[in-house]
């Protein structure tokens, strides 16, 4: 870990302190022992720690008290119940009272990882989404995960040259903005930047968007009109979703392209043209290359330099970030206190697939901050694909059939048991569902 947990462990027993220290050191933790309730208290109020790991019962103190006394003067310290004294009644108490996460003994080594991983995993959600910081801006995108400095690095490289620069992303990822930062960080920046939608213009008007017409050249023509290419000359021009471009389309972009020239429709006058080319897709056009759906000549021209954009789902907690700053933006456009959104909330947008990308994520945060009345947000006030598609924790080595019918369970919780509604979201019938959980409750089709 870059930035070490810092762990203080709270238990009588020496044994069960080293067992804590030497499972988690290993891992990148930090880890503090004491054992003793009222060395804890100091402890916590000379480090900073980021979470307490206690057990039930000491002598003189307990863990409860220690967990009250860390709700009520370090709100920002998580905790871990464990005991050799299990019990349900216990666990309730421990959660009530503000424990994340309640261990028995003995524990195994995945058992502890397991939930401490949760643990961390929350506190870095809350601690990300509560930051008051600018987030990290790199040609006014925000990112600052791996996948997106590989961004900026490429970024930089195409900004230095006067390549033409191919980038390709799925929809909702932000290509029109990476094609901003590649030509305002270039030295055509102070000329313009044309952006320009290749699925909008039709067919048969191809020739005069691009390049322009004179006064008369058709009907309709009742005056001279600059295309795309000559307002752009000098700047850049960004074709968006090239891959949608007709094949007409595809011969006249290649044609000013290799030539730097072009006439407008109704002149035989030529005009030279300097415009850089910056083009996206959401299509792997290589394989529309193969396909025959684009020209190979033209696809060489656009791909001097490639940037690839990941998917949102890819970019991992920048997907926090970004939540942090659009709450902020809907939240002051409407005059109010940005909401917090609880963990199960937080867990369940930061694993979803994301299909929109950022653009979605955008939309679903207005609609939240407009919709939703009460604070803190939760996760049923998500939308159903989120509520009911939350990744399963756990090992990975268990069967299909667990897995499915881990989700049945979750499904059911969380329409409490209403069977009609569990299969309408598992997307089969009544019957069905009853066969699966008859299967559950008999054990076969573990």
């Amino acid at each position: 870990m870059s930035d070490a947990i810092r762990i203080l462990a709270v238990d009588d027993s020496r044994a069960t302190l080293e067992v804590l220290k030497r499972n988690l050191e290993p891992e990148g933790y930090q880890v503090f022992t004491c054992e003793r309730v009222d060395e804890a208290l100091s402890l916590l109020d000379e480090l900073d720690i980021d979470l307490v790991i206690t057990d039930y019962r000491m002598p003189e103190a307990t863990g409860l008290d220690l967990i009250k006394h860390v709700r009520a003067n370090h709100q920002d310290v998580d905790i871990m119940m464990i005991t050799g004294y299990p019990s349900i009644p216990g666990a309730v108490e421990a959660i009530k009272d503000g424990a994340g996460e309640y261990l028995a003994k003995p524990f195994t080594t995945e058992e502890l990882l397991s939930s401490v991983t949760r643990i961390v995993d929350r506190l870095r959600r809350r601690r990300v989404l509560s930051t008051s910081d600018t987030p990290p801006d790199n040609f006014g995108i925000i990112g600052n995960s791996p996948e997106m400095q590989r961004v900026f690095r490429r970024i930089q490289k195409a900004a230095s040259t006067d390549a033409n620069v191919l980038i390709s992303g799925d929809s909702g990822t932000g290509k029109e903005l990476v094609a901003r930062a590649v030509h305002y960080n270039s030295n055509r920046r102070t000329a313009s930047f044309v952006p320009v939608n290749c699925t909008a213009i039709p067919d048969s008007l191809v020739e005069s968007e691009l390049f322009g017409h004179v006064k008369g050249a058709f009907t309709g023509a009742k005056d001279s009109r600059a295309g795309f290419f000559e307002i752009a000359h000098g700047g850049s021009i960004f074709l968006d979703e090239i891959g949608d471009a007709s094949p007409n389309m595809q011969a006249k972009l290649l044609r000013v392209i290799q030539s730097k020239e072009f006439s407008k429709v109704g002149s035989s006058l030529v005009h030279t043209v300097d415009t850089r080319i910056l083009a996206a897709s959401h299509k792997d056009l290589k394989q529309l290359v193969e396909e025959g759906g684009f020209r190979e000549d033209l696809y060489y021209r656009i791909n001097v330099v490639d940037i690839p954009v990941p998917r949102l789902c890819e970019r991992g907690d920048d997907i926090l970030v970004l939540i942090n700053l659009f709450l902020t933006k809907f939240s002051q456009a409407m005059n109010r206190v940005p909401p917090n959104l609880t963990d199960e909330a937080l867990h369940a947008l930061r694993t979803h697939a994301w299909p929109g990308n950022v653009r979605e994520l955008e939309n679903l945060i207005q609609r939240l901050v407009v919709i939703v009345d009460h604070d803190p947000i939760e996760v049923t006030d998500l939308p159903d694909s989120m509520r009911f598609s939350l990744p399963v924790e756990g090992s990975v080595n268990r069967s299909l059939a667990e897995v499915e019918y881990e989700h049945i369970r979750n499904v059911l919780t969380m329409v409490r048991g209403n069977k009609t509604r569990a299969a309408e979201v598992l997307g089969i019938n009544r019957k069905t569902l009853r066969e699966k959980l008859k299967k559950m409750e008999s054990g076969k089709g573990q």
